[in-house]
């Protein structure tokens, strides 16, 4: 059994990001895993973080995340709490940053972070300075180097991280023209990556079942899947990408 939180899902949806739980559920499913997503909404009533094996957040501009930020800090010491113990934190744009010490919008405006890593974003002052980009990357969080695919548009430029998700070959990445892309740890994947991220790239989906699996105490072993069609749109991507 996989119990999976979706937060704020009806304000951090962009570019489809909220198919990425629709991406797990179905992966479960057509292994015979049970899998549940409850959902979390602004003012809700507190949940017990810790319970759920993986919490998700979305993406959002400027403004959603100005919404949410009294009350993701609200709900930190659950969340931070969830984290250290094991709990897998999957984060795309706006959550991405806001789990870092702040991000600090085109206005000059500090958005509180959770700060629960050490990474912080800053807008340029102009929002015409933006990273929009298809963008691929190399990982090796799954145990051997994936590359990945996606699609980013953010204005932030994410400094001061330790332990990025990739290598960019195409793209931007966290800030603009850089090397890196996103934040990992055995228990995060943090990233730009929208599209939904998981729809090109069955290879984190499974990394993630796998380890709440693992979490739970089953063998985080999966049976494969045909992935035929996921690889070969992923191909197309890459082969436009970096003209191979």
């Amino acid at each position: 059994m996989i119990k999976i939180l979706h937060m704020y899902g009806d304000m951090l949806d962009l570019y489809g990001d909220s198919g990425n739980m629709e991406i797990l559920r179905y992966r479960c499913r057509m292994r015979d895993i049970p899998c549940t997503v409850d959902s979390y909404s602004l003012g809700a009533d507190m949940p017990d973080f810790s319970s759920y094996d993986l919490i998700y957040i979305g993406g959002g501009a400027d403004l959603e995340q100005q919404h949410i930020s009294a009350d993701l800090l609200r709900c930190r010491e659950g969340i931070k709490a969830a984290y250290e113990n094991g709990t897998f934190l999957f984060l795309i744009c706006g959550g991405y940053q806001l789990m870092g010490k702040y991000y600090r919008d085109a206005d000059g405006n500090d958005i509180p972070g959770l700060g629960l890593f050490d990474y912080y974003t800053v807008a340029p002052s102009s929002r015409k300075m933006r990273c929009i980009s298809n963008i691929a990357i190399r990982t090796s969080i799954t145990g051997k180097p994936v590359e990945v695919v996606g699609f980013e548009n953010h204005g932030g430029q994410t400094q001061d991280v330790k332990t990025p998700l990739g290598e960019v070959l195409f793209g931007n990445g966290n800030c603009s023209k850089s090397q890196y892309e996103g934040y990992m740890e055995k228990n995060v994947i943090a990233t730009y990556m929208h599209g939904p991220c998981l729809s090109k790239n069955p290879e984190l989906s499974d990394y993630m079942i796998s380890y709440c699996l693992s979490r739970n105490g089953g063998s985080g072993e999966l049976q494969p899947l045909d992935d035929t069609l996921e690889k070969q749109c992923r191909q197309v991507m890459l082969d436009r990408l970096l003209n191979k």
